[in-house]
């Protein structure tokens, strides 16, 4: 077993600690309607990337990360003992615009097949 899958596991497992702690405990409404998407921690479990995505796009998202880093000693508290690691990793929050991304290509197509779909003029 590699250490890449420890720390695939520790990851998972900050995920979903992480996801309970924004439903039931943290009240910033700057970041309750939040969803992590992944998290990605180092193979030496020091430093954990967490990948969030916000209904409202980058405008909301920027108010996510202040809320988070002011919720960041809370989450590590929380997280510490769950988590069972010597070391309690460092956490850093990125706003993830994959679902932005998916759903302007998403728009697009729909654009092109609505186009399709309507009569050429040139034909009459």
């Amino acid at each position: 077993m590699t250490s890449y899958a420890r720390a695939d596991r520790v990851g998972g497992l900050i995920q979903q600690i992480l996801s309970e702690l924004l439903r039931r405990d943290i009240s910033d409404p700057r970041v309750q309607r939040v969803t992590i998407t992944e998290v990605k921690v180092t193979r030496d479990l020091r430093l954990a990337r967490i990948y969030f995505a916000a209904a409202g796009g980058e405008a909301v998202a920027a108010d996510a990360v202040q809320g988070f880093r002011s919720a960041a000693g809370f989450i590590k508290r929380r997280l510490g003992p769950q988590l069972g690691l010597r070391y309690m990793p460092a956490l850093e929050f990125f706003y993830d615009a994959s679902f932005d991304h998916g759903a302007r290509i998403d728009q697009l197509l729909k654009s092109i097949a609505t186009r399709s779909n309507e009569p050429d003029p040139s034909n009459d």
